[in-house]
C-alpha cells in the first residue's frame, strides 16, 4: 500500500487561531432558534466551528459564546462536513486571544497566581499537620 503523500496547507491568516473548547450557538430566525455547536479554534478575527451532524448555516451569522458573554457577527469563510469557518465583522479580544502579545502577559500573571495559591495550599498543609501533631 503506497503511503498518501502529505499535504501542506499555507497559512492565510493574519494571526494564526489558538485551540478552544468553547461552546456556542448560533442564532437563527431573528434568534427564534437556536444551533448548538462547538468553538476549536478562535483568533480575534475568526474562529472555526464544529456541529454535531450536519447543519446548513447562514452565510451570515450570530455566534454566542455564552461563557463569555458575547455575541459577534460572522461571515461563513468555508464549510467542510461539520465544519464551518467564520470571520468576524469586527476585530474581538476574547479572554486574552489577541495579536499583541497580549496572550502572553495573560500567560504570566496566571503563572504566578498559580504560584501565589501553592504557597497558600502548602502553609495550609502544614498548619493542618500542625494542629494534627498537637492533638
Amino acid at each position: 500500500m503506497a503511503a498518501q503523500p502529505q499535504r501542506l496547507t499555507v497559512e492565510r491568516r493574519k494571526v494564526s487561531r489558538h485551540k478552544s473548547f468553547l461552546r456556542g450557538t448560533i442564532n437563527l430566525n431573528n434568534r427564534q432558534s437556536v444551533l448548538d455547536c462547538l468553538i476549536r479554534d478562535i483568533s480575534p478575527y475568526g474562529a472555526r466551528l464544529i456541529f454535531s451532524g450536519a447543519v446548513t448555516v447562514p452565510d451570515v451569522l450570530e455566534l454566542h459564546i455564552p461563557q463569555k458573554d458575547q455575541t459577534l457577527r460572522a461571515q461563513v469563510i468555508w464549510r467542510h462536513g461539520r465544519e464551518v469557518s467564520v470571520a468576524f465583522a469586527q476585530y474581538v479580544t476574547i479572554d486574552g486571544v489577541t495579536e499583541d502579545g497580549k496572550l502572553d502577559e495573560r500567560v504570566q500573571r496566571l503563572e504566578a497566581e498559580v504560584a501565589s495559591l501553592k504557597r497558600l495550599l502548602r502553609q495550609m498543609r502544614s498548619s493542618v499537620l500542625r494542629e494534627l501533631k498537637v492533638d
